[in-house]
């Protein structure tokens, strides 16, 4: 499986594929950051980062599109930026018929470290360890774009390793740990 991971953003939009087996061992395809200049207008910064989505998803035709799932900041910019940016993902990937999963940060996190509470730099450390790299992947855009990648190949593998609701058996402690993130989400979701 194929999987492209996008870490949305307005100033700095990560990419990053990653080929494995769901819940088996992962390779890093090819990772990059997408830069626009601030004081460009918007328009012309989603334009850039439109084309850059558009030129991966026909580059490297992923089976399946990871995008972070946005969630309320203090900052309302940011969180308008990262949406806009996670929109124009889903609707390059909607127009080839790739599907689009979403991921949240404790999910990543927790698939990636084995804890939902995890910093970047564990983050970045555990994609480096996981994917084998000589350098850790910098930005930190470029990392979690990796770690989604990452979180959902193992989502798939855990679902596998995994009876439905069960936290062991076979799976990994990262695996247990994610399956915990996603009841936690679940019951979050329907208590709102």
């Amino acid at each position: 499986m194929r999987v492209l991971g996008v870490d949305p953003g307005l100033t700095r939009c990560g990419l990053g594929v990653v080929d494995g087996l769901p819940g088996r061992r992962a390779r890093m395809v090819a990772v990059d950051v997408i830069r626009t200049p601030a004081d460009h207008s918007l328009g012309a910064r989603l334009l850039g980062i439109s084309d850059a989505v558009e030129g991966w998803l026909d580059q490297v035709r992923p089976d399946v599109v990871a995008v972070e799932r946005v969630f309320a900041q203090n900052n309302v910019s940011t969180v308008m930026g990262t949406a806009q940016a996670a929109g124009i993902t889903v609707l390059a990937a909607a127009r080839r018929d790739i599907p689009v999963v979403m991921h949240t940060p404790s999910e990543v996190k927790a698939a990636v470290t084995g804890s939902g509470r995890a910093d970047k730099a564990q983050v970045t450390a555990m994609v480096q360890r996981i994917l084998q790299l000589a350098e850790a992947p910098r930005p930190a855009d470029a990392a979690d774009a990796l770690a989604l990648a990452i979180c959902h190949l193992w989502r798939d593998g855990t679902a596998a390793v995994l009876p439905a609701g069960k936290a062991g058996g076979g799976a990994t402690r990262a695996q247990q740990a994610w399956v915990a993130a996603i009841e936690a989400s679940k019951k979050s979701s329907r208590a709102r």
